[in-house]
C-alpha cells in the first residue's frame, strides 16, 4: 500500500494537501489540476509497473464518457483509464485521450482502434464505430454479439456485501446509491447493484423502501443522502448500509462522524470499487474490490487480438470481484 508520503512525492505537493484531498475536505481550496495529480498518483502507485516497450506501431483512441471534472468525483473511471494507459505504455502502443464530446468534434483520423470507457447510448455507439470498427467497451456491453467488452458482475458484488451483512447479524439494511444517464438523455441507466439489492432483500422479506436512497455518484450526494437517512430514521437507525461506490462512502462517513454515529458499532458500512482513497478513510473502508487495472489491461489485449485478426467472433470478458473487509464493517 502506498503511503501519504509516496503520493505527496509523486504529485509534488505537501503531505497535508494529499491527506485533505484524499478525504475530500471541502474546506481545502486547491485547483482541479492539483486534485487530478494527487488522485492519479494514488491510483498509479497501486499498479504493478511492467517493462515498457519503446517501439510504437499501433495508435489507439481512449474515449471517456466522463469529463475530467466528473472523473474527480468518481475515481472508478479514472482508475480504469489509468489501467488502459499503463497497459498501452507496457505494450508500446500510442494513445490519445478524448472525452466523448471532444472526440465527436475532432473526428480523429489515423487511429487503429478505440477503447471506450463508460456507458454509451445506441446513437453514440454508432458514432464511435463509424470512426473505427475495431472497438472495445469497458464497463458496458452495448451488444455482445458485435463488440468486444470488459464488464463487472455488480449483481454478484451486491450479493457479497448483503450476505456479509446477514452473516454479521444485520437485518435492517439501507442503500445509498447513484443514478447515471446517457449524455443528453434523462432516462436513468439500470444499475445492477441497485436492482440486486432490492431483489436479494425482497427474497428474504427484508427490503424496506424507506431505507433506499439514490442520488449521484459523488461525495456531496453521499453526504446529502446519509444526512437524510439519519434525519428520517433517528429513532431507529439501520444496522448496516450498502453504498454503491467509494466516493459516496466518503460523504457518508463524513456525516456519520459529524453526527457522532459510531462506525461500525452502530452502522456497518460497505461500499464498491476499492479505489485508492478507501484505505485512507477513517475507519478504513470495507469495499468490494473491482479490478480496474485488469479491466484496462484486458481491453488493450482485446484490441490487439482484433488488430491481429486472431478471431472472428466478438468476446465479452467479465472480471470477478473480491470483498475486502476493513474497519468500517463488523
Amino acid at each position: 500500500m502506498a503511503t501519504i508520503k509516496d503520493i505527496a512525492e509523486k504529485a509534488g505537493v505537501s503531505l497535508a494537501t494529499v491527506s485533505r484531498v484524499l478525504n475530500y475536505d471541502e474546506s481545502l481550496s486547491v485547483t482541479e489540476s492539483t486534485k487530478k495529480k494527487i488522485f492519479e498518483a494514488a491510483e498509479e502507485l497501486e499498479y504493478k509497473k511492467g517493462k515498457r516497450r519503446t517501439a510504437a506501431s499501433t495508435s489507439v483512441a481512449i474515449v471517456h464518457w466522463y469529463t475530467e471534472k466528473e472523473e474527480l468525483e468518481d475515481l472508478y473511471y479514472m482508475s480504469i483509464r489509468l489501467g488502459v494507459e499503463n497497459r498501452c505504455q507496457q505494450q508500446g502502443i500510442q494513445f490519445v485521450k478524448y472525452v466523448y464530446d471532444e472526440f465527436t468534434r475532432q473526428h480523429p483520423s489515423g487511429i487503429d482502434g478505440i477503447i471506450a470507457v463508460g456507458k454509451f447510448s445506441a446513437e453514440q455507439v454508432e458514432v464511435l464505430t463509424a470512426v473505427s470498427p475495431v472497438i472495445v467497451f469497458v464497463d458496458s456491453s452495448p451488444d455482445s454479439e458485435q463488440y468486444d467488452a470488459v464488464t463487472v458482475n455488480f449483481e454478484k458484488a451486491a450479493e457479497k456485501v448483503l450476505q456479509h451483512f446477514l452473516n454479521e447479524g444485520s437485518r435492517r439494511i439501507g442503500y445509498i446509491g447513484g443514478r447515471e444517464t446517457y449524455r443528453l438523455e434523462s432516462e436513468p441507466i439500470e444499475d445492477a447493484r441497485e436492482t440486486r439489492f432490492q431483489s436479494f432483500l425482497k427474497e428474504r422479506s427484508l427490503f424496506d423502501p424507506k431505507l433506499f436512497y439514490t442520488g449521484s455518484f459523488t461525495v456531496g450526494s453521499g453526504r446529502e443522502l446519509m444526512g437524510n437517512m439519519l434525519e428520517e430514521h433517528r429513532g431507529r437507525l439501520p444496522e448496516a448500509v450498502f453504498t454503491a461506490n467509494d466516493t459516496m462512502a466518503v460523504g457518508c462517513l463524513q456525516v456519520l462522524h459529524e453526527n457522532s454515529v459510531q462506525v461500525p458499532e452502530e452502522i456497518s458500512l460497505i461500499s464498491v470499487n476499492d479505489v485508492s482513497i478507501s484505505k485512507y478513510m477513517y475507519p478504513p473502508l470495507s469495499t468490494v474490490k473491482v479490478y480496474t487495472e485488469q479491466m484496462g489491461e484486458t481491453a488493450v489485449d482485446l484490441i490487439q487480438e482484433q488488430l491481429r485478426g486472431e478471431r472472428a467472433a466478438a468476446k465479452k470478458t467479465e472480471v470477478a470481484t473480491t470483498l475486502i473487509l476493513r474497519g468500517s464493517s463488523r
